[in-house]
């Protein structure tokens, strides 16, 4: 006789059958999934695997190289060294357009004008920037030769022995005279005591990118050790400085002068075309790259 105890009726299998698979599914869950779900692998962190996911794109899974720091040209560097030194590729562009366009670092400070460079990362660059003489200013160069001077490379002159040398002009400006720093030549330049042809290079250089000096003061601006005893010897005249549109000029154009750094240059673009022309530059002063200070240094500048 056969025990009813032990026959399954077509429900009781279908329901064994069921928890046996449901059993199955959880075993095969915990074997490939894991205890804290995590696919982790070695040296790759959680940050590159969200960008990873979020982006579907493998490439931004691979780590990243280390950046290194190394003597460069930025007038020669290539893409492969400008990025080695951690700048973005849409810098590393940057870079090449302004090249291509005839656009030439002359000095190192001039690479601080790259686009999106922080202060940060131009201070820990500007040690290994090597700029070649090739794309030095001339002036910087040549012009030495003088009476009694000949052969020898001009480089060889320091701004310090130049000052000492009497080539064209062995007659020093006494205590009572003085030159107009606004209207003064070369020539006349280097009868201050304290200046020689190097100086006074330097000073028209700057006075052109300028646009005339407003305060003896600023020669102190210039790049290297001015000769302060040179100061009582200059003055200036007024109505001698020439100023810039701000309305018209392009960004460009207004990063040329000294006084305007390149965010300054957007600010002022960007308020001609969100708000109009500008009537006076309190207009910029809500504007964080507009303190107080800059703003009085560049008002003898600029027209509207």
């Amino acid at each position: 006789m056969k025990g009813k105890g032990y026959i399954y009726n077509h429900n009781d299998r279908l329901v064994m059958i069921f928890l046996l698979s449901l059993a199955l599914v959880g075993m095969l869950l915990i074997i490939f999934v894991g205890g804290d779900g995590s696919t982790m692998t070695p040296g790759e962190d959680a940050t590159a695997l969200a960008t990873k996911d979020r982006k579907g794109n493998l490439t931004y899974a691979q780590p990243v190289a280390h950046h290194a720091l190394f003597a460069f040209d930025p007038n020669t560097a290539d893409s492969t060294e400008l990025l080695r030194l951690g700048l973005q590729p849409w810098q590393v562009r940057s870079i090449y357009k302004y090249r291509a366009a005839g656009g030439v670092y002359s000095r190192k400070e001039d690479f601080a004008r790259l686009y999106g460079l922080t202060k940060k990362q131009y201070e820990e660059l500007a040690p290994y920037i090597r700029i070649c003489s090739d794309y030095q200013p001339a002036a910087d160069y040549y012009g030495y030769e003088r009476r009694g001077y000949s052969g020898g490379s001009a480089r060889t002159i320091s701004a310090e022995s130049d000052t000492t040398r009497h080539y064209d002009y062995p007659h020093k400006l006494s205590a009572t005279e003085h030159v107009n720093l606004n209207l003064a030549d070369t020539n006349m330049l280097k009868r201050v005591p304290g200046i020689g042809s190097y100086w006074a290079r330097r000073i028209i250089n700057y006075r052109d990118r300028l646009g005339g000096f407003v305060s003896q003061n600023q020669l102190l601006e210039i790049d290297g050790d001015f000769p302060q005893k040179a100061l009582p010897y200059m003055k200036i005249a007024l109505g001698n400085v020439r100023k810039m549109n701000v309305n018209t000029l392009t960004l460009g154009e207004l990063k040329r002068h000294p006084y305007i750094n390149y965010y300054q240059a957007k600010a002022i673009v960007d308020y001609r075309r969100l708000r109009g022309p500008i009537h006076s530059l309190n207009d910029l002063r809500l504007c964080k790259d507009f303190p107080p200070d800059e703003i009085k240094r560049l008002e003898p500048y600029v027209t509207f």
